[in-house]
């Protein structure tokens, strides 16, 4: 865990300017008190449980019917490979569907349609990180041909948020206990506490574009899941004496 803040403002309040920004949340203060306000950030790391992978069927054929047959008849086989791995029908979302027309471009002629591609694509959500890239292998043997991603994430990361913010907050803290001795002050109290932005611990990962074909059938589709790092960013304004 890391931490690290920054001081953005040491100033005398002014009656008028402070006080009524402040008049929802703390009492009036006064005009010749001092506000520090700090900026700080809390930091704490997780392992992810949860990755979200794309997977999809492209396939061509001379007509837009032949192609969208063949399609779905590679598409119902990944389905069912998602099933049949054990993959919750709540972890499975299509994610596209399309069909367009292929062209031959030649010189000082129009544009010749020559078939057509369709495509039709999953978001998968493995909650079972280290069972991914099996999975991957088993859906590229079923007919996928497409696969982006993982985006590596923390299924329930509140209480990592929770932590990272009393985190900041302590950090805040301390910066402001500093910055009022070095004046020849001391910390009063917390004035107010706003939160400024967090990180969940999102990962998105560079694409696969379905690695597992390109490897050996006795290999796996390796996914590590690392660490991810969730953060957040407060400012607090404390009232100096």
């Amino acid at each position: 865990m890391t931490m690290r803040s920054t001081m953005l403002l040491l100033a005398p309040a002014v009656l008028g300017v402070a006080a009524p920004a402040l008049a929802q949340t703390a009492p009036t203060i006064l005009p010749d008190a001092t506000v520090l306000e700090v900026s700080a950030e809390g930091r704490t790391t997780r392992v992810p449980d949860v990755a979200t992978i794309r997977a999809g069927v492209v396939t061509q054929g001379q007509t837009a019917a032949v192609a969208l047959s063949e399609n779905a008849t590679r598409m119902t086989r990944v389905l069912a490979a998602l099933k049949q791995a054990g993959v919750a029908q709540r972890d499975i979302r299509t994610a596209s569907v399309a069909l367009s027309p292929q062209y031959r471009y030649a010189e000082n002629q129009p544009p010749a349609v020559t078939g057509y591609q369709a495509s039709n694509s999953v978001s998968i959500r493995f909650r079972d990180v280290a069972k991914s890239g099996a999975i991957l292998d088993a859906l590229v043997a079923q007919g996928a041909n497409q696969i982006d991603g993982p985006s590596l994430s923390l299924d329930q990361p509140e209480a990592a948020l929770d932590e990272a913010r009393a985190n900041a907050v302590k950090i805040a803290r301390a910066r402001a206990e500093l910055y009022a001795k070095a004046a020849g002050l001391s910390v009063a109290r917390i004035v107010t506490i706003s939160e400024n932005g967090a990180n969940d611990g999102s990962n998105p990962q560079p694409p696969i574009y379905a690695m597992a074909r390109a490897m050996k059938a006795s290999e796996s589709t390796p996914i590590a899941a690392g660490e991810t790092q969730v953060s957040v960013s407060v400012s607090v304004r404390f009232l100096l004496k």
